[in-house]
């Protein structure tokens, strides 16, 4: 079973480079049967940052493992102290360009689907439907020894009864909502538990280190194979859990496209890489295909 790992990537120098031609685009999604891929530099418009981009949380931030997580009660209340903080952020994070025409383009049929590494849930907030979160969302909450699943307003609201006053200045925001903050800033953060069985409770997300769920693999999996081609969006596929997808399309001799600025660990399978902003980029492709985008789109709450 793979798990999530926290292994960065360098990208080799043979790369093929990246083009500002969105041609392969417009004539993929043109004839429809497009399966997108997205990742974090998908949502960098919507002020949350990437991974591993210029300026990326990786460079200062190492995400929480479901080892650490797992592994005592002071993990989990860093954990809980910085990602409370951080929900504050995504909770109020609006769909940007490059989502809404992701759900434009589903709207006009031209999609067989759509799967994110991002756990943002942008992509539903924008309109997009049968949407697949690899990695989970940060909008349920698990309770780790009965399974009760809850929705993370009502932990956000448990919470702030629990520490009233707290509210100190995260130096970032991260992908995983996971804010920056030092442990004197954690301080004596009070974490709650189940409410069904007073277990402990993690938010639905797989975190570095955690397996993906099988069954979710497997799905993804069949989305690659009735798919005509597949349609990178931010990701640096620097994790396995995307990069087999990517794998398994060029195998099966499906065209893989990669819109993203920096080069990939998937280059190589892909016939280009687009190393132009998401945005702008789906937009006009969207005018090139008289898609209407929708201007706004509702937050994820």
């Amino acid at each position: 079973m793979r798990m999530r790992p926290t292994l960065s990537w360098t990208p080799a120098e043979d790369l093929p480079p990246g083009t500002t031609d969105l041609q392969p685009v417009t004539e993929a999604l043109g004839t429809g049967g497009v399966l997108v891929l997205s990742g974090a530099g998908l949502s960098t418009e919507s002020g949350i940052p990437d991974y591993r981009g210029e300026g990326g949380s990786l460079s200062r931030h190492t995400p929480m493992t479901y080892q650490d997580f797992t592994a005592g009660a002071q993990a989990r209340r860093r954990y809980w102290a910085r990602s409370h903080l951080g929900w504050r952020t995504f909770r109020h994070a609006l769909p940007n360009a490059g989502h809404r025409a992701v759900a434009a383009f589903g709207r006009h049929g031209l999609l067989s689907g759509v799967i994110t590494q991002n756990v943002d849930g942008l992509h539903q907030a924008a309109g997009s439907e049968e949407v697949v979160d690899l990695h989970g969302s940060l909008e349920r909450v698990v309770c780790l020894s009965c399974g009760a699943f809850s929705p993370r307003r009502e932990l956000a609201q448990r919470l702030e009864e629990a520490n009233a006053g707290f509210g100190p200045v995260a130096a970032a925001i991260n992908p995983d909502g996971d804010a920056d903050l030092t442990d004197e800033q954690v301080g004596d953060f009070r974490v709650v538990s189940c409410e069904v069985c007073d277990g402990v409770l993690k938010p639905d997300v797989v975190f570095f280190g955690e397996a993906v769920p099988p069954q979710r693999v497997e799905h993804c999996r069949e989305l690659v194979r009735e798919a005509a081609s597949l349609l990178v969006l931010g990701s640096s596929l620097t994790v396995m859990s995307g990069l087999r997808f990517v794998r398994q399309a060029a195998q099966a001799g499906k065209p893989v496209l990669i819109v993203n600025r920096d080069p990939t660990r998937g280059d190589h399978h892909a016939v280009t890489r687009i190393a132009v902003p998401l945005g702008a980029a789906l937009t006009t492709v969207a005018a090139r295909l008289g898609v209407v985008v929708d201007d706004e789109a509702a937050g994820p709450g």
